[in-house]
């Protein structure tokens, strides 16, 4: 039997791991970055040994290290996770040499289904149903098509491309980004099939010849073709479930497959069903299967790499309904690309369990983070996957979009706003969906908190931080927060806010009441002023709204809005406060009464949204460019992010090379505009 388990990953699969280990009785040993050296899978471990670094490249890519890490250590068994190294063959294979006992597939499975195309091939002739694929550019002539890489997945290297002009471009930068991720450049070109719902099954085998269908999921919310949102079970008709669970097991058998596995499948508008890929690991998603079967599947993973028979036989029925979302580090002001910083405070209401098994309804929690987490450049930008499980679907989305609209989640741009609103959506309760969901519904994009209702945020950050300064104040502790011997001249604060500077004043009586209050610039104020219509429409002879002061203080503010009550839930770090009120949250940063002057910025500067390397410089300085033209490719947290012309011009400065490392608000170029 195992007795002590390395754990090949990082963040929330290796806690995940840690998790059943612990619960079996299993040592568990973890490997880090020097970025990780903080971070609670490495706490939690029993033993922990340092890969000297921070890129995945010089570190959790290393199997060298990682062997050796297992034999300073005296590790018995190597669980892979998912992503980095869990679905080389190679490692899989250098374990096993090695005399350690691998929780996994077999190596050659493995490398059966990591060459897409070859596993396409083996497949169709087990009657896997497939889509017309092509690995030579030139002989696509009908579009739109996807170009997919051949190694790993997570929606990284893949292009959707509806022309033949565009065909170039994207199978290059899709290669470039393959590479980066895998360590594997190839890609191929597959059709591509207009709102189809992503479907995968759960399989599992033994070395006892079972091979077993544990389910459907649903996995077709996606953004960047990359997976936020998973159920299970898939809401299907019986016979296309039967269909997928029957070709699965298929796809399973023909390799002699043995662990835990997921076979992906694409379902078409009119109910057929095409293999897309078979990913040999543990799923991201797989804690909605574990909800609604009852069955721990790390647990089984190790019970098969020790010889033992899977427990179950057959698929179970489903018990309920499970949703999972990614909760990701991604700044919606700047296109959802991956944001970095201090995660100041990670707190979701009533999680019942952490990456484990419910007793009824509520939340399971798998995050990779904790209350002062710092969040890099070096890896994904997911920090935590939230699961909600309930005997209906309709009770699952309710309880998880309200357990995420309440959540405090501070320091760090997140897709919450997003989540919840696909969450709440009347096409996705209607099951309305497939993998163009978000490209038809804008509407899920904008921030929970309406524009009319920030200027109260911004009055409660205003109230607690002056409630905050009284009460660190060393003398007259016992006056009103903001009192003054001239009562008629309003306090006032400023803050950088969402959408720019912005200044609140306000003035208290001698009571302590509130007197009078403005913020501006007052776009906000005046719709608040108005009061909105059940539409969304601002009447024109509306009263304004009475705002009382019903208490302040450091980390709280209460505020009686026409009768009826409002709480906001406040938390400063140094100038910045993080806001949590009843219709959604703000960030802001006190900005100081005196600014110190700083360098002006030159007309038409391109800055650095996050921080990355500079992988390609498609112009050169004296060029001119129209306005979309591809300037310089970013890549941070394994993805490629496009640097574009804001418009007509000519490329003054590029201050930056190719191959180049630069931080948040770097200039990486100038363009003179026209």
């Amino acid at each position: 039997m195992i007795r002590k388990l390395l754990v090949a990953n990082r963040g929330e699969i290796a806690r995940r791991v840690s998790a059943t280990c612990r619960a079996l009785g299993v040592e568990t040993v973890a490997v880090h970055a020097d970025a990780d050296a903080d971070a609670p899978f490495v706490a939690e471990a029993d033993h922990a040994v340092r890969l000297p670094g921070n890129a995945p490249a010089e570190t959790y890519l290393r199997i060298d290290l990682i062997l050796d890490a297992a034999r300073r250590t005296g590790a018995d068994a190597v669980h892979p996770g998912y992503g980095f190294l869990a679905e080389n063959a190679e490692f899989a294979a250098a374990v096993a040499d090695a005399g350690l006992t691998w929780v996994g597939p077999p190596a050659k499975a493995i490398a059966a289904m990591g060459d897409k195309m070859a596993a396409k091939a083996l497949l169709a002739e087990a009657g896997v149903p497939m889509l017309p694929t092509w690995t030579d550019a030139d002989e696509i002539t009908d579009f739109p098509v996807l170009v997919k890489a051949s190694a790993g997945g997570g929606g990284r290297g893949m292009r959707v491309v509806r022309d033949a002009a565009a065909l170039a471009e994207a199978v290059a930068s899709a290669r470039r980004e393959a590479a980066g991720a895998f360590g594997d450049g190839t890609v191929f070109v597959e059709r591509y099939v207009e709102r189809g719902r992503h479907v995968e099954v759960q399989i599992f085998g033994d070395t006892h010849g079972t091979v077993v269908a544990l389910g459907v999921r649903d996995c077709s919310i996606q953004r960047r073709h990359q997976k936020i949102v998973e159920e299970a079970p898939g809401v299907l008709p019986d016979e296309v479930r039967t269909a997928l669970h029957e070709a699965a097991v298929a796809a399973g058998r023909a390799v002699d497959y043995v662990g835990a596995g997921t076979v992906e499948f694409l379902l078409a508008p009119d109910g057929e069903i095409y293999f897309l890929e078979m990913n040999t690991r543990l799923q991201v998603e797989h804690p909605v299967t574990e909800l609604t079967t009852g069955l721990d599947l790390v647990r089984l993973q190790l019970i098969v790499a020790e010889g033992g028979s899977l427990p179950v036989a057959a698929t179970p029925p489903a018990q309920g309904h499970a949703i999972e979302v990614r909760l990701c580090a991604e700044d919606p002001a700047q296109g959802y690309r991956p944001a970095t910083g201090t995660l100041h405070r990670f707190a979701l209401p009533g999680p019942k369990a952490e990456f484990g098994s419910l007793a009824g309804p509520g939340l399971r929690l798998d995050s990779g983070v904790v209350d002062g987490s710092v969040v890099g450049v070096h890896y994904d930008s997911m920090l935590a996957k939230v699961i909600a499980w309930a005997p209906t679907r309709a009770e699952a989305a309710r309880a998880l979009a309200g357990a995420l609209a309440r959540a405090e989640l501070h320091g760090v741009a997140t897709n919450r706003d997003l989540l919840v609103r696909v969450l709440r959506s009347p096409e996705f309760g209607a099951v309305e969906i497939d993998t163009g969901f978000l490209d038809r519904h804008e509407e899920v994009f904008a921030p929970l908190l309406p524009a009319d209702q920030f200027p109260l945020v911004a009055l409660a950050a205003a109230l607690a931080t002056a409630a905050a300064r009284r009460a660190d104040a060393p003398v007259l502790a016992g006056l009103p927060s903001g009192w003054r011997n001239v009562p008629a001249f309003p306090q006032v604060i400023r803050y950088a806010g969402p959408d720019g500077e912005i200044e609140v004043r306000y003035r208290l009586d001698r009571s302590g009441g509130l007197a009078e209050w403005s913020v501006s610039p007052d776009a906000g104020s005046a719709a608040l002023a108005d009061g909105p219509t059940p539409d969304g429409a601002t009447p024109a002879d509306a009263p304004p709204p009475a705002v009382t002061l019903v208490g302040a203080y450091p980390d709280r503010v209460v505020l009686d809005v026409d009768g009826v009550r409002r709480a906001y839930r406040v938390h400063r770090v140094g100038s910045d406060v993080f806001v949590d009120g009843p219709d959604g949250a703000a960030s802001l940063t006190e900005l100081p009464r005196f600014p110190e002057p700083t360098a002006e910025l030159a007309a038409g500067s391109l800055l650095a949204p996050l921080p990355g390397a500079v992988t390609r410089v498609h112009v050169e300085v004296g060029q001119r460019v129209a306005a979309g033209d591809l300037l310089l490719t970013l890549e941070a947290m394994k993805l490629e992010h496009p640097v574009l012309a804001p418009a007509d011009g000519v490329v003054a400065e590029l201050p930056v090379a190719a191959g180049g490392q630069v931080d948040t608000g770097a200039v990486l170029a100038v363009v003179n505009p026209e």
